[in-house]
């Protein structure tokens, strides 16, 4: 059997490793950020009557511009927006936010080109700069994850980056990002900046997102997914608000019918209950803020979350740890932070079996 060392692989990717989330099954999957909560049987049955529908013309290409789903999800958007209504022609989606990553970069990245990103962060940011042919560099955080607005602008003349890429909140740490920071980003770069707003939802009541910041900047990209607060991980929707312009772009580098007709009809299901699926979201934040303040009574130090997760320090060995609590049936995922590891806010069920579970391991 070959080796990938046997095939005439491009030089760039020598070496390199793939995304590896452990997949292991167990009762308590906790590692990769999902909404653990099951979506509710009377969203199932709409998505599954919606599906039916699209099963009808199934032999045909699907709607190649999305246009119901880009019209709900610029109304979704423009629900929890202040100022300007966000519009479908703002709106572009793909196949899971790391999808829409990938457009951007296929469209303004590339060989000879560079991307400006402020690790620890989201593993697929690198990664997938590599994919393109674009090259990463890892800029500066403050000592508890946070960004200081004066670090990032020196990164960026230093570096004259052609993307910079934001984490808000950041993964794998929960911690915000000011739109201070990301405004200051903007006009510091003649570039694209990006705000992955992966958790967006997570956000403390009425806190302002960087759509806010979109008008007038045409080289701002908002992008956010389905995945995680509408328990979508499955069906792979993400999507980006950016300048019609950007949208315009991202059509010269997807492949043709990219959205299939299922996923579209799903998705749009989905959108039109949105008021029972976002129910889940007010629970996960309590569990996230029972895990910030629960977790340093047993003796492990938290960074301040506002996403699903939360990142705790204090571990002797990250990896006995995590093998500990996985012979318990829980997973969690060891992120190469020294002395941490991340937990997912799951279900209270799941938070206090979790939580249970480690104070024993710690007597």
């Amino acid at each position: 059997m070959a080796s990938l060392d046997d095939l005439p692989l491009r030089d760039d990717l020598r070496g390199k490793k793939a995304y590896g989330a452990p997949m292991v099954p167990v009762r308590y999957a906790l590692n990769v950020n999902e909404n653990t909560h099951p979506v509710p049987n009377s969203v199932r049955s709409a998505i599954l009557e919606s599906l039916g529908h699209a099963l009808e013309n199934i032999n045909r290409y699907p709607d190649r511009e999305f246009t119901e789903l880009r019209e709900s999800l610029a109304t979704y958007a423009s629900e929890s927006h202040e100022g300007e209504a966000i519009t479908p022609d703002m709106v572009w989606a793909a196949n899971g936010s790391n999808e829409v990553l990938q457009h951007v970069l296929q469209a303004f990245g590339g060989p000879g080109r560079s991307l400006l990103g402020f690790p620890p962060t989201y593993s697929m940011h690198p990664i997938i700069a590599e994919s393109t042919g674009t090259a990463w560099i890892p800029g500066r955080r403050n000592g508890d994850f946070t960004l200081s607005t004066e670090s990032v602008v020196a990164d960026i003349e230093t570096h004259r980056p052609d993307l910079v890429f934001f984490c808000a909140p950041n993964n794998p740490t929960g911690t915000p990002v000011s739109l201070d920071t990301i405004a200051a980003a903007y006009d510091a770069t003649s570039g694209v900046v990006l705000v992955d707003e992966a958790y967006v939802e997570f956000l403390p009541e009425g806190t302002l997102t960087a759509s806010q910041l979109l008008p007038g900047r045409e080289r701002l990209v908002v992008s956010r997914t389905m995945s995680k607060a509408f328990a979508f991980a499955g069906a792979r929707v993400g999507y980006l608000l950016a300048d019609p312009a950007v949208i315009d772009a991202m059509r010269l580098v997807r492949l043709p019918y990219h959205l299939s007709a299922l996923t579209q009809a799903a998705a749009v299901a989905a959108l039109a209950h949105r008021a029972t699926m976002l129910t889940m979201v007010a629970d996960i934040r309590t569990q996230r803020d029972r895990l910030l303040a629960e977790l340093p009574k047993l003796g492990y130090p938290v960074a301040y979350s506002e996403a699903n997760f939360v990142l705790f320090g204090g571990v002797a060995d990250p990896h006995a740890t995590f093998e500990r609590l996985l012979e318990h049936d829980i997973l969690v995922r060891d992120v190469g932070i020294p002395n941490h590891l991340r937990v997912t806010a799951g279900t209270t069920e799941e938070t206090s079996f979790f939580l249970e579970t480690l104070a024993k391991l710690s007597a």
